[in-house]
């Protein structure tokens, strides 16, 4: 083989290697594409070179082709853009441009959004939105402080903790007052006698003749009375009778028992007059507002009043008759309900008896 012909080769090899280049460089830049410009601003431009990829939802669809310098100190950087004419109908005025990276420290790129259909196409030379590029530098600087925030708040940990531990052993010492209360038996007699003559003188203070009008509002004057007759549970036994009032009608206040209308009771006192029964439970119940143990108080003394105008205005048996007050009843629909409840006697039954006496 001749070295002419050796050279003719290399030449030929060369200039398509070169060609190949040329339109690789070329298609990557898209210099043989039909294309427009663009414009963006950014506060900080974040690193990204000229050539750099644009891309549109992802592909690969321009480069950028320069980055110009504001004209004023405090003006934004533009950067501006070449792209496929095809992506005319896909870019809206509404789209936003972005710079983003290849991981954290790869290659920047501008990501370009697609627009709202609503929004009208974009034309050559237009300027879209931009939001901030994300600079890594910022990125640890704002992991420095969070990092030095989160050191101080443990050391404030530590100095309650040492706190806690310093209080923990005065109270194991005895020091103080709660300390005491702990530790030594005879001052914690003292307060429980303390608290049980402070209760004697609150029951004897209702019967004061000062305050007995007081208590009288409320429809009862000893709490003793309240649980008297009482009953822990209701029987689960099927009833003969229901009896339903609304506390509205019947008492004075919503946060009394005294009667203001007796005159619904008398069906159900005609009725416990009249028939066999082995039980009747005066149940009284509030609805969910209030203070849990005002509202049992008040239901207990609610179903004592009731009973008690029933036993002193009718022939029965009050030992049959019994209270019990459920304090709040979460099924109630109504701000305060009494009910009677009558219960069957199969030893009455039994023995033939027609009435009681």
């Amino acid at each position: 083989m001749s070295n002419v012909f050796r050279l003719g080769a290399f030449v030929i090899t060369a200039l398509l290697l070169f060609a190949v280049g040329v339109f690789w460089i070329g298609s990557k830049r898209f210099l043989f594409s039909s294309t427009y410009t663009l414009n963006a601003d950014f506060e900080n431009v974040a690193g990204l070179s000229d050539g750099a990829e644009v891309r549109v939802n992802g592909m690969n669809e321009g480069t950028v082709k320069r980055k110009e310098l504001p004209g004023q100190s405090g003006g934004k950087l533009r950067v501006v853009m070449n792209l496929k004419s095809s992506t005319r109908e896909l870019i809206k005025k509404d789209s936003v441009a972005a710079i983003k990276s290849e991981g954290l420290v790869g290659d920047k790129y501008v990501e370009i959004s697609f627009g709202s259909n609503e929004s009208p196409a974009v034309r050559d030379g237009d300027t879209i939105q931009s939001e901030p590029s994300l600079d890594i530098a910022d990125l640890v600087k704002k992991t420095n402080v969070i990092l030095d925030s989160a050191q101080g708040a443990l050391q404030h940990f530590g100095q309650t903790a040492e706190n806690l531990q310093a209080i923990s052993s005065k109270i194991n010492r005895g020091s103080g007052t709660m300390g005491a209360l702990i530790n030594d038996r005879s001052i914690f007699d003292q307060a429980t006698a303390g608290a049980a003559a402070f209760k004697e003188d609150m029951e004897a203070l209702k019967h004061n003749f000062l305050l007995r009008g007081f208590f009288k509002k409320r429809g009862y004057e000893d709490s003793s009375d309240l649980t008297k007759d009482a009953i822990e549970r209701l029987p689960a036994k099927p009833l003969v009778q229901r009896f339903e009032y609304d506390a509205r009608k019947l008492f004075d206040k919503p946060d009394t028992a005294k009667l203001k209308d007796q005159k619904p009771l008398n069906d159900a006192g005609k009725f416990l007059e009249t028939n066999l029964f082995g039980l009747a439970v005066v149940a009284a119940s509030t609805d969910m507002k209030g203070d849990s143990e005002e509202d049992r108080k008040l239901t207990q003394a609610r179903a004592m009043v009731v009973r008690d105008y029933l036993v002193h205005n009718f022939k029965l048996d009050d030992t049959r008759v019994k209270t019990i007050g459920l304090g709040k009843s979460p099924g109630s629909s109504e701000p305060g309900m009494v009910e009677i409840l009558v219960y069957p006697d199969s030893a009455y039954r039994a023995s033939g008896q027609k009435k009681q006496n």
